[in-house]
């Protein structure tokens, strides 16, 4: 049988050519700590309605918690550095800025068939019991992926890569083999005194370096959050309609991620790269469905979407876009008509002051 050392270069060679860009190794339990930061984080309130955290928080203690026989962690990461600029369209506002990472295929599907095919790969090279975890599962990936060295986790929150910046999607193997542990990347030290990224978010979500507040970011309120989205936070949302990517795109250390590195499996479709907002609002349940086949934009719903353009479209102050936005008035979900209404309230305050100004 092929040594420790032998079997965890084949490990990383093998992950390269399944399309991950970072692979390292670490303990199972070398995150530890971290399940204590997200057991204080949900008693404070911080995960807004994201009751599925809290259900599950026993397990996001630790791996050995989920499970006990866990030796090892293979942390791995699939980049979709976009080519363009993602703030690009903030001066669109007819149109709707999707998070760079959901605008192609559902990278849950395409790490997921990774991870597994990285895990047969092991098991025949060394038999061994092991499980795979994107993040569906109550597995803490990005302070693994920090003990295992791919990267560290920025006053974001999220990990940071020297070759791949802020642009990594993580998946886990955890496995009973004890594999020699990679050293770990220092807790935000390569950030030093930088704080672009809690100074750009439009909401003002992050309490401080490393603690956010998920009920007023904008990613969960477009994607996790259902119901109406409190109306003092609507305008700073500008033409977001789902997800967020500021935080991310304004990271110096992007200007290493090299967009030709990503998977092709994340490259951005035509008609999610830019949609129009008033081509999105027309949409019924059997256009929504055959939009976002394929899209992690699925999983939200139509009635999602459609609350999110209308508050994108309230906030774009356009006169052009109140056909599109009339027929919710009279929706049957009081969510999507309140949402209306206050669309063409704001247009036609913004509509006034505008008036004024001239």
């Amino acid at each position: 049988m092929a040594t420790n050392e032998s079997l965890e270069e084949a490990i990383r060679s093998e992950a390269q050519r399944l399309g991950f860009a970072a692979c390292g190794f670490t303990r199972a339990d070398a995150a530890d700590g971290a399940g204590l930061d997200i057991q204080r984080w949900l008693e404070a309130g911080h995960h807004g309605t994201m009751g599925w955290m809290e259900a599950r928080a026993h397990h996001r203690v630790s791996p050995l918690a989920l499970w006990p026989e866990a030796r090892s962690a293979v942390a791995l990461g699939m980049s979709y550095a976009p080519a363009s600029d993602p703030l690009a369209l903030a001066e669109h506002p007819d149109l709707g800025r999707i998070s760079a990472y959901a605008q192609g295929g559902d990278y849950h599907k395409t790490v997921k068939r990774g991870l597994k095919a990285l895990a047969r790969f092991i098991v025949e090279r060394a038999p061994s019991d092991l499980k795979v975890f994107v993040d569906t599962a109550p597995v803490m990936e990005k302070p693994l992926a920090q003990a295992a060295g791919i990267g560290w986790q920025g006053k974001h929150t999220n990990l940071v890569s020297r070759e791949h910046g802020s642009w990594l999607f993580l998946g886990v193997i955890l496995t009973s083999l004890e594999l020699t542990p990679d050293g770990p990347a220092g807790h935000g030290q390569h950030c030093g005194s930088c704080t672009r990224c809690l100074d750009v978010c439009p909401t003002q979500a992050f309490i401080g370096p490393h603690r956010i507040d998920a009920g007023r970011c904008i990613s969960y309120l477009t994607i996790e959050h259902d119901g109406a989205i409190p109306r003092h936070l609507r305008a700073m949302m500008g033409n977001r309609i789902y997800g967020c990517d500021d935080c991310l795109a304004v990271c110096p250390w992007n200007r290493f991620a090299d967009a030709a590195a990503a998977n092709r499996a994340f490259l951005p479709r035509a008609e999610l790269a830019a949609p129009r907002l008033a081509d999105l609002l027309g949409l019924d349940e059997e256009a929504f469905r055959e939009m976002f086949a394929g899209s992690p934009i699925k999983r939200i719903g139509r009635a999602r979407m459609i609350r999110n353009c209308l508050v994108a479209a309230g906030n774009s102050g356009d006169p052009a876009l109140v056909p599109a936005i009339r027929p919710h008035l009279e929706d049957s979900d009081a969510v999507i008509a309140e949402a209306a209404r206050w669309a063409l309230d704001q247009i036609g305050l913004l509509r006034n002051a505008k008036m004024q100004a001239a």
